[in-house]
């Protein structure tokens, strides 16, 4: 497939010695790894830069001079198309909407925003209520009757094509697990646009895989929709790569567990893993995606779903300035 190199190799994979320290007897013997795909150079990394490689690859193919990325107001895709464009020479256009029920200064104008804008990108602000895929196309049509060429990236990059990232990230961490001579028991991820954990899921079925392995946590749809979404994104994966789309709903895992209140809205739950992370490795989460994901692994970790001595391994989505963007959530407590 065509593709557009924008990592600089393998994300590594570190144990996290002083988390298992941290939670002692209730850890059950379980290791716990983590994946660093937030640790990649261009445009503050993440996940999203391996969908992009596809994404941008496709677009390279088609002979486009502009990449129109859709997502919410703090999107991290939008902010890392913006950075690939720029790396590549590319236009970028982002259209925003307000997915989450928060605004001021704080949310509105830090995190991905400010970055968007430091990356070059034209922004276009959507009240609510407009459609962006609608407004996306329209700014389609006008820059292709201005004899431009525009590549349109769905929402965070989870299209078929965009999901082959992390196809390829199977790979990768079964390599790595061979390197280290690990065989982990789950691999954990959080599941928002579900491109994430249906590229997972396609790579280990092409690889003749246990896909239930793949263990997500939905941060953005309830649980029926999200498996949905996932078996159909992977099952155009796997078609992409020459495979049967073979996979159902029970080939897919999503818990429901850590969604809250809804997608952008915080928790206990997140807060305290944000914090444990922070405390005891220095790592940073982020909170809408990773930090509800890792306190949904702690939480299963708790209740025994691990053997003692199996091994799990965390994907680090990163997503880092949206902690900025949420910081009244965790400062709260120290304001007077």
């Amino acid at each position: 497939m065509p593709r557009r190199d924008l990592l600089e190799g393998p994300t590594p994979i570190q144990r996290l010695h002083r988390i298992e320290d941290a939670l002692g007897s209730s850890l059950n013997g379980v290791r716990i790894y983590v994946k660093r795909d937030d640790l990649m150079s261009l445009g503050g990394g993440g996940n999203k830069l391996r969908k992009l490689e596809f994404l941008l690859g496709d677009a390279a193919a088609a002979g486009a001079d502009t990449i129109i990325a859709t997502g919410g107001r703090q999107s991290n895709f939008t902010r890392l198309a913006a950075a690939a464009a720029a790396r590549l020479g590319l236009a970028c256009e982002v259209v925003l909407s307000p997915l989450v029920a928060r605004g001021g200064d704080e949310y509105d104008r830090n995190g991905n925003i400010l970055l968007d804008d430091l990356f070059g990108a034209r922004i276009h602000h959507l009240p609510a209520g407009v459609n962006s895929t609608g407004f996306a196309q329209e700014r389609f049509e006008e820059l292709r009757l201005a004899g431009r060429t525009a590549y349109m990236a769905t929402l965070g990059g989870s299209s078929p094509v965009g999901s082959l990232g992390y196809a390829a990230c199977a790979l990768e961490i079964q390599a790595q697990a061979k390197d280290l001579d690990i065989d982990f028991a789950a691999v954990v991820v959080p599941n928002g646009s579900s491109g994430t954990h249906a590229g997972l899921v396609a790579g280990y079925r092409a690889l003749g895989l246990d896909t239930t392995r793949v263990q997500a946590y939905s941060v953005l749809a309830p649980v029926a929709s999200a498996t949905s979404t996932t078996v159909e994104r992977a099952n155009a994966a796997l078609s992409l790569l020459g495979f049967e789309a073979s996979l159902s709903l029970n080939d897919v895992s999503v818990s429901g567990d850590q969604l809250g209140a809804g997608y952008g809205a915080s928790t206990p739950a997140m807060v305290d893993a944000v914090r444990l992370m922070a405390s005891r490795e220095g790592l940073l989460l982020d909170p809408v995606y990773g930090g509800k994901a890792f306190a949904g692994l702690l939480a299963e970790i708790s209740a025994g779903r691990y053997a003692a001595g199996e091994s799990v391994l965390f994907i680090m989505t990163g997503g880092i300035p949206g902690l900025y963007a949420y910081a009244s959530d965790f400062l709260e407590r120290f304001l007077i």
